[in-house]
């Protein structure tokens, strides 16, 4: 609507002013176009809206450079501490407590939730904070799947509380505050995240920028701190076997407590402190036996929290060319999919039924032959596994070869963001395989289970790179238009009921009918019968199916070592080759972001699958 109310326009919806008002403009001419008091002008939509054509003024790029900087260094600073803290709290030879490690995590969790609820309550309701939202940033399938590792985190921090408190009298009462306070902090952030996710705040920029690198930055130490205490726990018991080694009944029991420095340790260890500190009630070790199995879905709740957190930083400021992008409006069903799912669910199956065999048969410390047999049937189920996904990559990889969709070249955060994570995380899997591999080749791979051990790291590097291939391409292709495969609908005016052969239909209302005057060859007088869907092409068909296994496969993949298979550490052909110290050490590096790869290849294929 132009500002003069006696010639009505788009003038302010275009972009561009109208002649009335162009003229008014050139000749200086103040009457009935003054801007009013705080409305936007033509130019400066034209520029909100079309970013691309227009050249920030210094002072807002010279502002914009001052947040980015200020809030990089908020986050490398935090971070930095963090890790300083976490590592030294991780040896008892270091003189930092895990009570000062919880202090630290306690006060800038406290800061994150007092900047999100300010976000919330103020910045967000600030009229034209959020003009534009990211419609690719923050699916809804991502959201849900924070929501459900946060449930799982609450519940582990509740399970938390009730453990500490039996030791109230002998630890430190920062036990108990770290999980309650933790508590909070992940309703808020999960609250935060599902509604505000996709913001591209235009005011308050650099508040926000910092306060999302603190968010960004706590979700990193908190992750870094579960893997390091989960990952030093699996690791420790062994060493402190190793130098009592003297006579052949002490050489056995440190192979057998090699074997069971598992979840039986992590259990009795964790962050309880001194022995003689026992638990005042009775359910200690239940709660503490249950929290343990949540860790896993508490270390991908960081993650997935800390990628939304950074896509919102590169959103703000972010001027989005389409502010109703419906570009994840696509509908989830697997009616298209068939032999996908089935096959999927049964290598889950399988793979919950050997997996649960081969850590009953680990905790049998009296008995070699069983555990090399449970050794020998993860190791065989993993290959089949690995071996039906890296054949369906090769067909999905070959179809997207045969496609002739167009590469979506469009500006987007998120999908950057997957990109980097899926390659990135895929490192941690590769150090793993290639080090097993270079170990076995040199010993000359003897005896069954090394062969298998050699055959199942081959056969994960190669699934690896053809997995990423096939999702870097699946995400960067232009999704189909189910619109463009529906057939018009044809009616064909009956003369029999009609009664009229001339009569005029045209002022009948309807979108897009056309009319015939006869039947086809071969259809009933009496018109065609309309179809609304129209039948998947093979290539739409064969990507879905690959997809949707993977995505199961991937799932499988990632429940066995986050739930505490190590047949790194089961088989000690590896530890022996590269010396334990050293061996624990590549494990312990790489396995963490291994098992964040699988996780983050379900997101990614699900993104994929409903783009096909």
């Amino acid at each position: 609507m132009c500002l003069n109310s006696g010639y009505p326009c788009n003038c302010l919806a275009d972009g561009g002013p109208c002649e009335p008002c162009r003229i008014t403009k050139d000749a200086g001419d103040a009457e009935g176009h003054q801007p009013l008091p705080g409305a936007i002008s033509s130019e400066s939509l034209s520029e909100f809206e079309h970013p691309e054509k227009t050249s920030s003024p210094p002072s807002k790029e010279r502002d914009r450079n001052w947040g980015w900087i200020l809030s990089g260094v908020i986050f490398i600073n935090i971070l930095m501490l963090g890790i300083a803290l976490v590592s030294g709290s991780a040896y008892s030879h270091v003189d930092i407590s895990m009570s000062e490690l919880q202090v630290f995590l306690v006060v800038i969790i406290i800061l994150t939730c007092i900047w999100m609820v300010y976000y919330i309550i103020f910045t967000a309701r600030i009229e034209n904070a959020v003009a534009y939202r990211d419609g690719h940033a923050g699916p809804v399938w991502l959201r849900g799947g924070m929501v459900l590792f946060g449930l799982l985190s609450i519940i582990m921090d509740i399970f938390k509380i009730a453990s500490y408190v039996g030791y109230l009298h002998c630890e430190s009462a920062s036990q108990v505050v770290f999980p309650g306070v933790q508590l909070v902090f992940i309703v808020v952030q999960t609250y935060f995240l599902w509604v505000h996710a996709k913001d591209c705040v235009q005011l308050q920029r650099n508040l926000t920028r910092c306060g999302l690198m603190l968010s960004l930055s706590v979700n990193l130490v908190l992750w870094m701190a579960a893997v390091t205490d989960e990952s030093l726990h699996q690791t420790a018991h062994p060493e402190e076997h190793h130098d009592n080694d003297t006579h052949d009944a002490e050489d056995d029991h440190a192979n057998d407590t090699h074997k069971l420095f598992g979840r039986s340790l992590y259990i009795s260890k964790a962050s309880f402190g001194e022995d003689q500190c026992e638990c005042s009630h009775s359910s200690c070790s239940l709660f503490q036996g249950a929290y343990f199995y949540l860790y896993p879905f508490n270390i991908e709740y960081s993650l997935f929290a800390s990628a939304m957190a950074y896509v919102m930083w590169k959103n703000v400021g972010r001027l989005t060319h389409n502010p109703h992008n419906h570009s994840h409006a696509h509908k989830f069903h697997l009616k298209d999919a068939l032999v996908g799912p089935l096959v999927g669910v049964l290598l889950v199956f399988v793979g919950l039924a050997t997996f649960i065999v081969y850590e009953m048969d680990m905790k049998k410390a009296d008995n070699d032959e069983k555990r090399d047999h449970a050794l020998m049937i993860h190791f065989v189920t993993n290959i089949v596994i690995i071996s039906l996904m890296l054949v369906a990559t090769v067909v999905g990889a070959t179809v997207y070869k045969l496609d002739r969709r167009e590469h979506d070249s469009e500006k987007n955060p998120t999908r950057s963001l997957d990109v980097g994570l899926l390659v990135g995380a895929s490192m941690g899997q590769f150090i793993i395989s290639y080090f097993t591999i270079v170990a076995m080749v040199a010993l000359g791979a003897p005896g069954l289970l090394n062969r298998l051990n050699l055959t199942w790291a081959i056969l994960m590097v190669l699934q690896i790179g053809l997995q990423n291939f096939f999702i870097v391409e699946g995400l960067h292709r232009e999704p189909f238009h189910e619109e463009e495969h529906h057939e018009p609908i044809h009616v064909v005016a009956n003369h029999h009921i009609m009664g009229l052969p001339g009569k005029d239909l045209s002022g009948l209302e309807g979108s897009e009918i056309s009319f015939k005057a006869s039947p086809g060859p071969g259809v009933s007088p009496f018109g065609h019968i309309p179809h609304y869907r129209h039948k998947l092409s093979w290539k739409r068909r064969v990507l879905k199916e690959v997809s949707v296994f993977l995505l199961l496969a991937n799932i499988i993949l990632w429940i066995m070592p986050a739930f505490g298979a190590r047949p790194q550490f089961d088989h000690p052909a590896e530890a022996d080759f590269y010396d334990f110290n050293m061996w624990a050490a590549i494990v312990n590096v790489g396995l963490p972001f291994a098992i964040f790869y699988r996780m983050h290849s379900v997101a990614s294929l699900l993104e994929v699958f409903v783009n096909s």
